[in-house]
């Protein structure tokens, strides 16, 4: 299940900048970096779903994923799933900042969605979700991750072409209720990224970040 009415996991306005200075590297200690805020990024567990809810609703009013869809989705994780939090440190305040998943097998690994905090947007945590999500199919012999875009989100493009991606074909009104076209992007990432040698799913060095 990807989410046909998003923005390969933005919405028009939820878009996973990086910021201006931000590249590929971009990994997840540049959320950190970007503010006085810490966030991590740890697993999504069924107890993180109401705050992801909550922000999924935020982001996409239109069409945001019900429990029972994200609930489908944690019951594949680890097999074939990889979702996700950006949760803030709690002497920050505490809370989600962020969210993504990836789908993958047979070789292939497909971006579900990202979704950001609009008061977090263009601190860096975009990059952070989406570099986390890549290194995980990295770990997970992916040769290649697939994403749908908004063809009106720029900014979103210019991040996923930041991280290698190009644009391989173009849904017509592949979202709806807006007709808005879908650009799909492809990054070959063996070519982009060597391939880690870790077991599938977080790292102790993941958990710590």
């Amino acid at each position: 299940m990807s989410r046909p009415p998003g923005d390969g996991g933005t919405g028009p306005d939820a878009t996973p900048d990086a910021g201006p200075d931000a590249g590929p590297d971009a990994g997840p200690d540049a959320a950190s970096a970007a503010g006085p805020d810490a966030v991590a990024l740890r697993p999504m567990t069924a107890a993180d779903l109401p705050a992801v809810l909550e922000l999924e609703r935020t982001l996409f009013p239109e069409d945001a994923w019900s429990e029972a869809m994200l609930r489908e989705e944690l019951e594949h994780q680890p097999a074939t799933r990889h979702y996700v939090v950006a949760e803030v440190a709690r002497e920050a305040g505490g809370g989600l900042a962020g969210y993504a998943g990836l789908a993958a097998s047979g070789g292939q690994g497909d971006v579900q969605t990202i979704g950001v905090l609009p008061a977090r947007q263009g601190t860096g945590l975009g990059a952070a979700l989406l570099t986390a999500l890549l290194d995980e199919a990295a770990r997970r012999a992916c040769d290649e991750v697939f994403l749908e875009v908004r063809a009106d989100n720029d900014r979103a493009q210019r991040l996923y072409e930041r991280f290698g991606f190009e644009p391989i074909g173009v849904r017509k009104r592949y979202y709806q209720p807006s007709g808005a076209d879908a650009i799909v992007m492809r990054c070959e990432l063996r070519a982009a990224r060597p391939r880690p040698n870790h077991p599938i799913g977080f790292s102790r060095e993941d958990q710590s970040q």
